[in-house]
């Protein structure tokens, strides 16, 4: 992830319009394009670098995460740029199509197109305690992989492919019409460029070949349910031996017995007696770190909320941590001794004579 200011990069102002956003993108990446600009590493990383801001600012979830947290917070939701140029135009060939009239497909060692994997997905469950503090946990996932007896590129071992003869190896057939210009995929090798004429029996010339994988992904603490953990490359393969996808590990945690998270706060209840909300005194609170002790002041109502400071959930993008709300309740009791009615009787009785020249009458 590059560390400029995306709207300095497109030459934009921080309100620019989503038109404004598109024309100026339009314009470096025509300028800088890899094909107007052959061997030309300071073009390419321009291109690269305007690619990246465009992907954040033309998407409205990613661009007010940007606007209110920046790189870190994109981080936080699992956008870390592209890796290269080649990731650049897997990500937007379909808008280099309607920007120019071609898609800049990257080719593998066989001379035939290549295309970067599909994304994956995966629901991972976790327990609350593991959301806070953070774990590493163990996935199985089922993806496509790089046919290993072909390589990827869909023939057998020792044929070759022929240059389609419709596109000429392009992938793309040109319809002029006038002054207009419209490029669309070749119908008859799918947009390859090449043509298989002895597919590999493994892949049935699809250069893809279904696996099972074990990986170990890092949660990092204050994760929450609908978070997602990027694992670059770890997604399905791309046909013909192009770039993989990305994996995305989307959070769902399970709910505490005790606890209720509301941002990076923690919410729980404890009850206490009457004598003891009325005299004052202390009580031992369960929280994420262990048993703290709280102390209750003299006339506490129910529902009072006490604050323990930072002793909530860290948060996901290391802006420190968030507190420990305890709402006390008091506890009333359905049973009574014979003793203790007799003193509630008493108090009861001090009470009104105390409150008797207290109390209003109406005329």
């Amino acid at each position: 992830m590059i560390s400029k200011d995306y709207y300095s990069v497109l030459g934009v102002a921080k309100n620019a319009s989503d038109e404004e956003i598109k024309k100026a993108y339009r314009k470096l990446a025509l300028q800088y394009h890899p094909d107007r600009n052959p061997n030309d590493k300071t073009a390419e990383e321009k291109f690269k670098e305007a690619s990246e801001a465009y992907e954040v600012l033309r998407d409205p979830e990613k661009r007010r995460t940007y606007d209110q947290f920046g790189h870190e917070g994109l981080r936080g939701r699992g956008f870390s740029g592209f890796s290269g140029v080649e990731d650049v135009f897997s990500n937007f060939g379909d808008i280099f199509e309607t920007f120019f009239g071609f898609g800049s497909q990257p080719r593998g060692r066989s001379g035939r197109r290549v295309y970067r994997g599909e994304d994956l997905q995966f629901r991972l469950q976790i327990d609350f305690e593991e959301a806070v503090q953070g774990c590493d946990k163990e996935i199985q996932v089922r993806r496509h992989d790089s046919c290993g007896a072909c390589q990827g590129s869909g023939s057998a071992k020792g044929a070759d492919q022929v240059t389609c003869p419709a596109c000429n190896g392009f992938g793309q057939v040109r319809h002029s019409q006038g002054f207009f210009s419209i490029s669309t995929t070749c119908n008859q090798c799918g947009g390859a460029g090449q043509i298989i004429k002895n597919p590999c029996r493994k892949c049935d010339g699809q250069g893809l070949v279904e696996g099972k994988h074990r990986l170990r992904a890092k949660i990092p603490a204050g994760v929450d349910s609908g978070n997602s953990i990027r694992l670059a490359g770890e997604g399905n393969a791309g046909a013909f031996a192009g770039p993989a996808g990305d994996l995305y590990i989307v959070i769902d945690v399970k709910p505490h017995p005790h606890f209720i998270r509301e941002g990076n706060d923690i919410i729980s209840r404890a009850s206490v007696s009457f004598p003891l909300a009325v005299l004052g005194g202390a009580i031992d609170v369960e929280t994420l770190e262990g048993i703290k002790r709280l102390t209750i002041p003299k006339g506490t109502p129910s529902g009072k909320i006490f604050r323990i400071r930072n002793a909530g959930v860290p948060d996901v993008r290391g802006y420190g941590r968030g507190n420990h709300l305890v709402e006390v309740v008091i506890d009333t009791p359905a049973k009574l001794s014979k003793e203790q009615e007799n003193l509630l009787r008493s108090f009861d009785d001090i009470s009104k004579k105390r409150d008797k020249g207290n109390v209003f009458h109406t005329k």
